[in-house]
């Protein structure tokens, strides 16, 4: 039978056995007016008072918005934001990309993201983690480290934070306090946040936020500055909105986790010898630093000793910045990566990722299906293919003709699991 993976832009159809387990959220219609329904959010929140009446016009107010990595919708949310703020003089907003360790983005993703309007009328700023003069110090985390945020988020008037909810592979869901931390904290709080022993708490999975770690860093460092309003969404297969959740932090963004898990969290009967996972198409699959994330989910029900077939588009590459292709280089074997990055001496950022894929790949063997030379699939000490469904065959003769496969065309979107 064919399926179809979300993959780049256009996705990926490839055929897979018939009795291959396919494996999606329910699917959620998109809002029939998505305006509508977020300006009905941003009036009717949840747990705190409508957007308009909470900001006078002489507030400074910043936007913080997640980067390019995330297919949150700001080209319709900040607009709509705006509107909602029309009370407000342009000169006193800011829009503050939530880089978080990556990136800056350049004026023309800027207008790809917001709108050529937004960006040629309000400020827009990148979040820089390493740069001491644009953070404040607001105070000291009880998982060991000072707390850092951005100046223009800490000396504003008024806070607010978007985003959208998924399921994340080690805090849980993303969305809500996430936007914050790590999204405008400094390097020294991040590298908190993601270092080993949070990274591999057995709490630190998709889906779980009781007792997991970052979660509970996340909450304690936005209570030292909090968001006075969010706007978080969720999204289907084709990046529509399928639902709104505003207001209070705490409040909203829990509502919101509780429906995602609802339609994206999917049990499974058992493990599989392959399982074929994307990384939910472009902005996501951009590079093969993100595409872990796909990996994690095929990792969730793939056996041990199994096979992950995972296409990721990777158009900007590995990435050529930040460490994680450095950090591959720096030992032979996923396990003595993992056994590096889990010496307490040792600690690079990005270092959680190389991690999070050293861990997945002790489990089973990774096939990558990407843009991207051999040899840098090579490199990350992962296989290539050019076909996945001629690499399923010649894993048949691995696993034999009753080779169990599953697939995940929408990739982390969908969170499958095996009660063991």
């Amino acid at each position: 039978m064919q399926t179809t993976l979300l993959y780049g832009r256009d996705g990926l159809t490839i055929e897979v056995p018939d009795d291959a387990l396919v494996i999606e959220p329910k699917h959620l219609p998109g809002l029939p007016d998505e305006k509508a329904a977020v300006l009905g959010a941003l009036r009717e929140p949840i747990g705190s008072r409508p957007l308009r009446e909470s900001v006078k016009p002489t507030d400074r107010v910043v936007i913080v918005i997640s980067d390019i990595t995330r297919p949150t919708p700001n080209h319709k949310l900040v607009p709509w934001l705006l509107e909602e703020l029309s009370h407000v003089p342009l000169e006193n907003i800011v829009i503050l990309n939530g880089t978080g360790t990556h990136r800056d983005q350049t004026r023309e993703e800027f207008v790809q993201m917001l709108g050529e309007w937004v960006v040629d009328h309000v400020r827009v700023v990148n979040h820089h983690c390493h740069e001491r003069d644009e953070l404040v110090k607001v105070g000291e985390s009880r998982f060991g480290c000072d707390v850092y945020l951005n100046r223009l988020w800490v000396e504003a008037d008024f806070r607010i934070v978007t985003g959208f909810i998924e399921p994340h592979f080690f805090a849980g869901f993303s969305g809500g306090p996430k936007g914050i931390m790590p999204g405008i904290a400094g390097i020294d709080t991040i590298l908190t946040f993601h270092n080993a022993r949070m990274i591999g708490h057995p709490l630190a999975t998709w889906g779980q936020m009781d007792g997991n770690p970052l979660q509970e860093m996340a909450r304690e460092v936005n209570a030292m500055c909090p968001p006075d309003f969010i706007l978080n969404v969720t999204l289907n297969r084709d990046k529509d909105i399928t639902a709104v959740f505003a207001g209070d932090l705490a409040a909203a963004h829990e509502a919101g986790c509780r429906f995602v898990k609802e339609h994206a969290m999917i049990r499974c009967p058992h493990r599989f010898d392959v399982v074929i996972t994307s990384n939910s198409g472009y902005p996501l699959d951009q590079n093969l630093y993100q595409a872990v994330k796909g990996m994690s989910a095929a990792h969730k029900i793939v056996k041990r000793g199994g096979t992950i077939l995972c296409a990721s588009e990777c158009s900007d590459g590995l990435p050529n910045h930040g460490n994680y292709a450095k950090i591959l280089r720096m030992r032979r074997t996923p396990r003595e990566l993992l056994e590096m990055i889990e010496d307490p001496s040792f600690q690079m950022f990005d270092q959680w990722q190389v991690q999070k894929q050293a861990v997945i790949q002790m489990w089973a063997d990774v096939y990558v299906y990407s843009s991207l030379p051999d040899e840098d699939v090579r490199a990350a000490m992962l296989s290539p293919t050019h076909d996945i469904e001629a690499t399923l065959e010649q894993l048949r003769g691995k696993y034999g003709q009753d080779m169990s496969v599953a697939v995940l065309p929408l990739g982390p979107l969908t969170i499958p699991y095996v009660e063991e």
